[in-house]
C-alpha cells in the first residue's frame, strides 16, 4: 500500500502489517494486523507477564525493520499499539508487535544484554495528527522511488534502489539500494537532498535481503523464507546440491533473488549423514551369473539400484547398501555371490500416486447416468424409421 486513498473505505498495508481505515466521522484508524508483515514472531505466551521485561517492546516499522525499545513514557502500551518512538533524528512512528516473555527470547538470538545495552525510547502512543503525518510520507515512497532510480540512471551509478522508507515525522527517508561493488554517492546524496527536501539515509542490501523485503511465493507455493523468517543469510554452494543429487540446473536451482536457494541447505545434513553409510563403488559388482552396474542411488532410503547391462534401465535391481557393502569385501576376497536376482526386495514405503482421485466426476451418482443412458437408448428405439429407397436391400 503507498498510503491512505480516500476513495477506499480500508486498505491493508502488508509492508507494515495493519489495515488502515477511515471510520464515518473522518477519523483515520490503524489496526495491528497478525500474520500479515513479514519475519513475523508468533507469540505462544500470551497473557504471561514477566516483571523483568514488562517495559521492553518489539516495534515494527517497513518490511523487515523492526527492533527492541523501552517504554519510557509511562503510558501502559500493549500488542497493536501503534506508538511514537526515538530516532537518530526526529522521531518514528511503529507498531508493538511483541510483548512479554517473548521479547526476552528475542533479545537473547540477537544477542541484546538489558544490563548494558542502550536501547531507544518509546515516548507515547501515536495521536491521530502523528498518524496522519505517517499516511502522508507513506503515500511519498513510491513517488520518491521511482525518481531516486531516475536520477541515479542520469548520474550512470551502477546500483539499483529497491525500496524506500519514509520515517513516521517525514523528515527523513531510507533508501535500500543494491550494487555489486562499491558506490561512491556523496554527490548523489546531494542531489536527493535538494530533490526532496528531507534529510537522506543510504543503506546497501543484498540480493537475498531484496527479496525479504519486496516479499513474494516460492516454487513450492509458500512465502519466500527471506521474508518469513530467515534474518541471517548463510552461504550456499552447488555442493549442497550435489550432494542431494539435485539436477545442477540454474533455472532450477536459483531463487527470485537470483541466487541458489536458500532451501538447498534444510536438508544437506541428513543426506550428508546418510551418503556417509552407502559405500563409494567405483566398479561392478561379481556375481556368478555375472556383472552388476550401479545404476542409480536412493540417499535417503539408502538403497542401491544395479542392473547387468550398464546401458538399460530396464531390469534394476535393489539392494541395500549395507548388502552392497560386504558384497564389495567378498569380492576383495575372491568370493562371488551366486546372483542378484536371487536377493529379496528390500522393505520400504513405497510412494503412492493420487492421480485420478482428484476426478471431476467421482462424486457423480452412477444410478443417475445409467438411468440417463437407458432413457437415451429408448428414445432412439421408439423412433420412426425413414422409408428406405428404391433398389436398396430390405
Amino acid at each position: 500500500m503507498e498510503g491512505f486513498d480516500t476513495n477506499e473505505a480500508k486498505q491493508f498495508d502488508c509492508s507494515r502489517g495493519c489495515i488502515v481505515e477511515r471510520t464515518d466521522e473522518g477519523e483515520l484508524k490503524c489496526t495491528y494486523r497478525p500474520g500479515c508483515c513479514k519475519l513475523e514472531v508468533y507469540d505462544w505466551l500470551p497473557g504471561v507477564l514477566q516483571e523483568k521485561y514488562k517495559n521492553y517492546f518489539e516495534v515494527r516499522f517497513k518490511n523487515t525493520r523492526k527492533g527492541i525499545y523501552v517504554n519510557a513514557s509511562g503510558q501502559t502500551v500493549k500488542m497493536g499499539d501503534l506508538v511514537i518512538v526515538e530516532a537518530v533524528n526526529g522521531h518514528d512512528l511503529g507498531i508493538v508487535t511483541l510483548e512479554g516473555p517473548v521479547v526476552a527470547r528475542q533479545m537473547l538470538c540477537k544477542k541484546i544484554d538489558p544490563e548494558t545495552a542502550t536501547l531507544k525510547r518509546i515516548y507515547r502512543k501515536a495521536k491521530l495528527f502523528d498518524i496522519e503525518k505517517w499516511q502522508e510520507a507513506i503515500a511519498r515512497e513510491h513517488e520518491t522511488m521511482i525518481r531516486a532510480r531516475q536520477i541515479a540512471a542520469e548520474m550512470g551509478l551502477e546500483m539499483k534502489i529497491g525500496d524506500v522508507e519514509f520515517q513516521g515525522d517525514g523528515t527523513k527517508a531510507i533508501f535500500y539500494y543494491i550494487a555489486d561493488g562499491r558506490v561512491d554517492f556523496r554527490q548523489l546524496i546531494k542531489v536527493f537532498a535538494e530533490e526532496f527536501r528531507i534529510r537522506i539515509e543510504m543503506k546497501q542490501i543484498g540480493a537475498r535481503q531484496e527479496a525479504g523485503l519486496i516479499g513474494g511465493l516460492g516454487v513450492c507455493g509458500r512465502e519466500l523464507c527471506c521474508s518469513n523468517y530467515i534474518s541471517s543469510f548463510q552461504s550456499i554452494t552447488t555442493a549442497s546440491a550435489k550432494c542431494q543429487d539435485l539436477s545442477l540446473n540454474p533455472q532450477k536451482l536459483a531463487g527470485q533473488c537470483g541466487k541458489l536457494k536458500c532451501c538447498l541447505n534444510y536438508e544437506t545434513a541428513a543426506y550428508i549423514d546418510a551418503q556417509s553409510r552407502i559405500p563409494k563403488i567405483s566398479n561392478p559388482l561379481e556375481f556368478q551369473d555375472g556383472l552388476a552396474y550401479l545404476m542409480k542411488t536412493d540417499i535417503l532410503r539408502e538403497i542401491m539400484y544395479f542392473s547387468y547391462d550398464p546401458k538399460s534401465f530396464a531390469n534394476l535391481y535393489p539392494l541395500a547398501a549395507s548388502e552392497a557393502e560386504e558384497i564389495i569385501r567378498m569380492n576383495r576376497r575372491g568370493e562371488k555371490p551366486e546372483s542378484l536376482k536371487t536377493e529379496p526386495e528390500p522393505a520400504g514405503l513405497e510412494f503412492v500416486t493420487a492421480v485420478g482421485d482428484d476426478s471431476i466426476t467421482r462424486f457423480d451418482d452412477n444410478r443417475k447416468r445409467k438411468r440417463k443412458n437407458r432413457t437415451n437408448r429408448q428414445e432412439r428405439q421408439n423412433r420412426p424409421q425413414k422409408p428406405k429407397k428404391n433398389g436398396q436391400n430390405s
